[in-house]
C-alpha cells in the first residue's frame, strides 16, 4: 500500500504519517515512513510517504504509484494528483491556503479544483476537514480528521486506528485528536 500525505508546512503531515505507519504495523506488515520533503517551516508544499506490505525496500512513491493521497489543502491535491494510480483514492480537505504568488497578486488561486480532480480517473472524497477540526477544538487537527476519513475504508480496524492514535499523539492532545478522528470517521 502506497500512501502520500500532502499539504503545506505546519499542517502536521509528519504526525499523520507516523499515525498511519503505526496503524499499518497492526497488520503485521513491513512499514516504511519517509521524512518530510519540502519547505515545512515556511508554509511551502510538503509531502510524506507511508508504504507498507510484505516487504518494502524504500518509502519513496513515484508518479502514478500512490494508492491513496491524503491532501490537507485543495491546491496540494491538484499539484500531486498525478502520483495516484488510475482508480486510486484522493481524500482532500476543501479548505484553500493561498501560496505566496497568490498572496502577492502575481497569480490567481485556481477555481473549482475539486471539480477538476473529480474529472480525473481517481476516486475523490472531499470534505471540509478544517471546519471539522475546529469543531473538535483546534484547526490543527485537520490531519487526524482526514485520517478518520481514510480509516473508514482501510483494512485496518477502527480499534487499531484508535490504538495508533493513543500511542502516537501526546497525551495532552489525545482527547482533541480522538474527537477529530471520530468526526472524520463519521463522514
Amino acid at each position: 500500500m502506497n500512501i502520500m500525505i500532502v499539504g503545506v508546512g505546519g499542517q502536521g503531515t509528519l504526525l499523520a504519517s507516523r499515525i498511519i505507519g503505526n496503524a499499518a504495523l497492526a497488520l503485521g506488515q513491513d512499514v516504511k515512513v519517509s521524512e518530510v520533503h519540502g519547505m515545512s517551516q515556511r508554509g511551502g508544499s510538503v509531502v510524506t510517504y507511508v508504504k507498507y506490505g510484505e516487504s518494502v525496500a524504500s518509502p519513496v512513491i513515484d508518479e502514478g504509484q500512490a494508492d491513496i493521497i491524503l491532501a490537507f489543502e485543495e491546491l496540494e491535491a491538484y499539484r500531486w494528483v498525478s502520483y495516484l494510480k488510475p482508480g486510486g483514492t484522493l481524500i482532500v480537505n476543501t479548505h484553500a491556503i493561498a501560496p505566496m504568488p497568490v498572496i502577492t497578486g502575481a497569480m490567481a488561486y485556481p477555481e473549482e479544483i475539486v471539480k477538476k480532480l473529480q474529472e480525473k480517473q481517481v476516486q475523490v472524497t472531499a470534505c471540509d476537514a478544517t471546519r471539522l477540526a475546529q469543531e473538535a477544538g483546534n484547526v490543527k487537527a485537520v490531519n487526524v480528521v482526514l485520517i478518520g476519513v481514510l480509516a473508514r475504508t482501510s483494512s485496518v480496524s477502527k480499534e487499531e486506528w484508535l490504538s495508533a492514535l493513543r500511542e502516537t499523539v501526546p497525551p495532552k492532545f489525545l482527547d482533541l485528536n480522538l474527537k477529530a478522528f471520530e468526526l472524520g470517521y463519521s463522514i
